[in-house]
């Protein structure tokens, strides 16, 4: 798909009746991520999100998923060092079901995603915001708007992509940054509030209908439509999204930084 420039359509996914819609909606890429913890177990934030709890919800979405790519987040902490990590990833690949495995982090983390590559566990590298650091930014916010901080983000995408990462996941950052670090990297790159210029995007399945905490509290982030607006139903929805996502509809200059 990125060699032949169609866009690839991401969401989040956690139990089975939604596993069944997206699959069907032609959804491309399904996550089980640790937004979990806000969106199912009503946290404040993702670090209480255990391997078990990723490892659960990918076994009740895994087997009704007959097209979608299935990526599993590695939660906070249980990368920390590569012993953790790939006892982490053999859980998720085989008690979950999971195709690929998603971690956070810079260049910091090409060793663990060396260790994991060659060993045969794929790898998508999380750049920009990441949410598992939340204790430490203070707060959800742009990165990456500054020359330096741009320019190490990008070096970054290369030595994860050199290390073995197989897909680079881009969250919040300028979009001058999304098409330069895309343009630069041999591998899919998804963005989330990473502008239009990327291979493919991903949103939270709660915020595109409307319904998660950040929404209802007012929270909404910039990068988030509400796809339930005008939709007969979810599975009506859902297919709106990878229809706006193919199209290029969305995101919109609103949705971008």
């Amino acid at each position: 798909m990125r060699e032949a420039g169609e866009k690839i359509a991401c969401l989040t996914c956690y139990d089975a009746s939604f596993a069944l819609i997206e699959d069907r909606a032609g959804v491309d890429v399904v996550l089980i991520g640790d937004s979990l913890g806000m969106v199912i177990q009503g946290q404040n934030a993702t670090t209480a999100v255990t391997v078990a709890d990723i490892a659960y919800h990918s076994r009740c979405v895994a087997p009704y998923l007959k097209r979608a790519f299935l990526v599993a987040d590695l939660p906070f902490l249980s990368f920390a060092t590569r012993e953790r990590a790939l006892d982490a990833s053999q859980r998720l690949m085989q008690e979950g079901g999971a195709k690929m495995v998603k971690l956070e982090g810079g260049r910091e983390q090409a060793d663990i995603v060396e260790y994991l590559s060659v060993r045969g566990v794929p790898v998508c590298a999380h750049l920009g915001l990441q949410p598992q650091l939340i204790h430490k930014l203070g707060a959800f916010k742009v990165q990456g708007r500054e020359d330096a901080a741009a320019e190490a983000m990008l070096k970054d995408a290369r030595i994860l992509e050199e290390a073995g990462a197989d897909m680079l996941l881009l969250e919040c950052v300028p979009s001058s940054l999304g098409k330069r670090i895309t343009e630069a990297s041999q591998v899919p790159v998804i963005g989330i509030g990473a502008g239009p210029n990327v291979s493919g995007q991903i949103l939270v399945l709660h915020d595109i209908l409307n319904i998660s905490p950040m929404v209802t509290i007012g929270r909404k982030p910039r990068f988030v439509q509400n796809f339930m607006a005008g939709a007969p139903d979810i599975e009506s929805a859902i297919r709106a999204y990878v229809q706006a996502v193919k199209s290029g509809a969305y995101p919109a200059p609103a949705h971008c930084f």
